[in-house]
């Protein structure tokens, strides 16, 4: 492996000067956020979609189903890609497939076209900008407080929704779907200068070394194939016991966030006879609480067992799920108590997981290794996106689906204590050659 003549010197840096890896974590938040919205947005259009063409819940939740499937197959590629090809670039042109996309569902008349644009465009561009990035950031620029860093850059998908979808569902109710998905094409094209302007590849192309850290670590020169380091690390992956039961827990995770309250949370409102706006409001107060929740996880991460604390996430995510269904009788209050409950666990599982995928097979590989596991997350939140939907048109409700879900959390929360704690690192072929 050669480098780039990048001197090894320690940075003498000006005291209070604000180092580059918080405006690094400022606009890949920033672009996190905006690529949540994106993903987020059929959850408000399955109704519409419904009344104007006639699609069942089935029909339109297979879409969403190969939209989240793709948001995670990327992952792992999308970190290959990137270190292929460096942040700028890949995010930049991730973005760009993002607004093409959305503001080409406007024509769609056929279910076909749904599944290709939502499905099949939107889950690609969406996978590049998905927590593997975050990860990948954290993991290049923070030596200290990566922990934090990756709960806020995680934190940023639920924030997403707290900024896009009460101003969407409005938006559907006033001027219709088609004008929701220019806005969303919109925003995620005025985002393509921010990040072509400030994202960076690494501190060493400032001459700078990792937060936390005084000496300059050399950039990388060259690498290898995506597809090959990609699929290296799967390879290594199926040999481990530690990535199959991480896979697992995160294919539950999946299967209890974005695929079934994320997009059937709304729907489901609509069904006991609460408004859209509000049931996008119930969303918004889940990202209020996982902002926090997921950003107090990546603290606790840096300082406790992981394995303890996916046991606790997930356990508490099962009985906020089991009571779900029953909180439909109290209406916007008892709602309002499981968003509140339901929110701070919303996707605080991240930090751990990136976490003990360090620690099995190396923090050079964290991000990539986690990009698969992540795959797994959305292959979980694929299928409950679809079965949630099959149940509701074959049964009129979503309580089987609520209930099947908070009982695999508790599953996951078994899991969780049988991942190993000195796990050892597995050989994957090298990012660059």
């Amino acid at each position: 492996m050669s480098v780039s003549p990048v001197s090894t010197a320690t940075e003498h840096r000006p005291p209070g000067r604000l180092h580059y890896a918080w405006i690094m974590a400022g606009i890949t938040f920033v672009v996190l956020l905006v690529g949540a919205g994106v993903r987020a947005t059929p959850s408000i259009l399955i109704v519409p979609w419904e009344r104007e063409f006639g699609w069942s819940a089935a029909t339109i939740s297979l879409a969403i189903a190969v939209n989240i499937f793709l948001y995670g197959m990327i992952g792992p590629f999308a970190v290959a890609v990137i270190e292929r090809f460096g942040l700028r670039r890949s995010v930049c042109a991730a973005l760009v497939i993002l607004a093409l996309g959305t503001a080409a569902t406007t024509w769609m008349t056929a279910p076909w076209q749904m599944v290709l644009l939502w499905g099949i465009v939107v889950g690609s561009g969406s996978g590049m900008v998905a927590n593997v990035l975050g990860a990948t950031v954290a993991g290049r620029w923070f030596a200290r407080r990566r922990g934090l860093v990756l709960g806020l850059l995680t934190a940023s998908s639920a924030t997403g929704q707290l900024i896009f979808l009460p101003l969407l569902a409005s938006l559907v109710v006033d001027q219709g779907w088609r004008a929701v998905s220019l806005t969303v094409a919109g925003a995620t094209l005025l985002l393509v200068p921010f990040a072509a302007l400030l994202l960076r590849d690494r501190p060493a192309d400032l001459g700078l070394p990792r937060y936390g850290e005084s000496v300059v670590v050399p950039t990388p020169v060259g690498g290898v194939n995506p597809a090959r380091r990609a699929l290296s690390g799967l390879a290594a992956g199926l040999r481990s016991r530690d990535f199959w039961l991480l896979s697992g827990t995160f294919f539950i995770c999946g299967a209890s966030t974005n695929g079934l309250i994320g997009t059937h949370l709304i729907p489901a409102c609509i069904d006991h006879g609460i408004p859209e706006v509000t049931a996008a409001g119930l969303l918004a107060l889940m990202g209020i609480c996982d902002l926090v929740g997921t950003t107090a996880s990546g603290w606790l991460t840096d300082r406790f067992d992981s394995r303890k604390l996916l046991a606790w996430y997930y356990g508490l995510r099962g009985l906020s799920l089991m009571f779900l269904p029953y909180s439909f009788d109290y209406s916007f209050y008892g709602l309002s108590l499981f968003a509140v409950f339901y929110g701070l666990d919303w996707i605080a599982t991240v930090p751990p997981t990136v976490a003990l995928a360090g620690k099995t097979f190396g923090e050079e590989n964290a991000a990539l290794m986690f990009g698969w596991i992540a795959a797994a997350h959305q292959i979980g939140a694929a299928s409950a996106a679809w079965l949630a939907g099959t149940v509701r048109t074959n049964t009129g409700d979503y309580f089987g689906a609520f209930l099947a879900a908070g009982m695999l959390c508790l599953v996951a929360a078994m899991m969780a204590l049988f991942i190993g704690a000195k796990p050892r690192p597995a050989a994957l072929a090298p990012a660059t050659a």
